[in-house]
């Protein structure tokens, strides 16, 4: 009960406070950074939860929200993700993590976002010149985490990854660096993560505008790099039940400071509900999923959606898979 009120206590604090926490300045910096998939998240439960997962990421999603994570759980795993987003785009992902030995974690995934080819319209073709042109994005990482002792673990990742409009590509590579600590006291641990740390991004290639003019200069901007912290702990546990609480500050290089708040519940390790809250997010505000664990002969089967709402786009489904082997 005492977490459970400490816990409270902590989110009506920080929502009471937001003007003064959550300052207006930082939105001003919206649009400088490029690869903006990289900031969509990935997995059912983490989503669910409003994305307040670094202090849990205790599977293979890990490979997204802290490699650091992925010393928190014995099974290798492999997981499917796929994000019905926004306007029509689909976010999918691909991980697998393989575990050495009780210490070394080694994991590699795939994220890649995508759409329908659209048409190309110009000044003096404001209904369609007949041409189409596509976009996609892409990237693939490596990661790898160790455990120094039973309460400290820390983790990198090395991703590769690529932009395409039409006839131009962004290529670079980030990097993504975690850690995650269980205090001893109780069940509480806490985790900070910066996220895709890299240099200055610009397309290549050559484009022909109008009246046959080329254009093969481009701007440069930086990564969408992220800090975090989070902290986690369970309320409440026993044989048959298990509530987790989770509280993340998030720190974006291109926008405001903002605050995610996420529950779960767990019946008999079967059966999970969740949602989430974000606090000083644009456009984004309450998710909510569910979840059931299902053991087979070969593996066992964790099966996971999420609902997130949006203010004036709409909504976004993710559905994900993970198999225990």
């Amino acid at each position: 009960m005492k977490y459970i009120i400490t816990f409270l206590f902590i989110a009506i604090s920080f929502t009471e406070i937001k003007p003064q926490l959550f300052p207006v300045l930082g939105g001003q910096r919206a649009g400088i950074s490029t690869a903006q998939f990289l900031k969509i998240g990935v997995g059912g439960r983490a989503t669910a939860m409003g994305d307040a997962f670094v202090a849990i990421a205790n599977d293979v999603s890990a490979l997204y929200w802290n490699p650091a994570g992925l010393t928190q759980f014995s099974e290798n795993q492999v997981m499917f993700s796929h994000n019905q987003w926004v306007v029509d785009i689909n976010h999918d992902f691909i991980g697998a993590v393989y575990h050495l030995d009780d210490a070394n974690t080694f994991g590699v995934s795939l994220t890649s976002l995508s759409m329908d080819e659209m048409e190309v319209t110009t000044e003096y073709a404001p209904f369609g010149t007949g041409e189409y042109f596509g976009f996609s994005d892409m990237g693939i990482a490596i990661s790898y985490s160790r455990k120094m002792t039973d309460q400290f673990s820390f983790g990198g990742t090395v991703r590769y990854i690529e932009e395409t409009l039409d006839k131009l590509k962004m290529r670079g590579i980030m990097i993504d660096l975690g850690t995650y600590y269980w205090t001893g006291l109780g069940s509480t641990r806490f985790a900070v993560t910066v996220t895709n740390f890299g240099n200055d991004l610009a397309p290549d290639g050559e484009v022909i505008l109008v009246g046959n003019r080329t254009k093969s200069d481009w701007q440069t901007f930086s990564p969408p790099t992220m800090f975090r912290i989070g902290f986690a702990l369970e309320p409440y546990e026993d044989d048959e039940h298990k509530v987790t609480t989770s509280i993340q500050l998030n720190h974006p290089n291109d926008n405001s400071e903002n605050l995610s708040l996420g529950v779960e519940y767990v019946w008999n390790k079967m059966f999970f509900a969740r949602g989430g809250y974000k606090i000083n997010v644009d456009e984004q505000n309450y998710s909510f999923g569910a979840g059931v664990n299902v053991p087979i002969s070969i593996a066992n089967v964790s099966v996971d959606y999420a609902f997130a709402n949006f203010t004036k786009l709409g909504s976004a489904h993710r559905f994900s898979i993970i198999l225990g082997l």
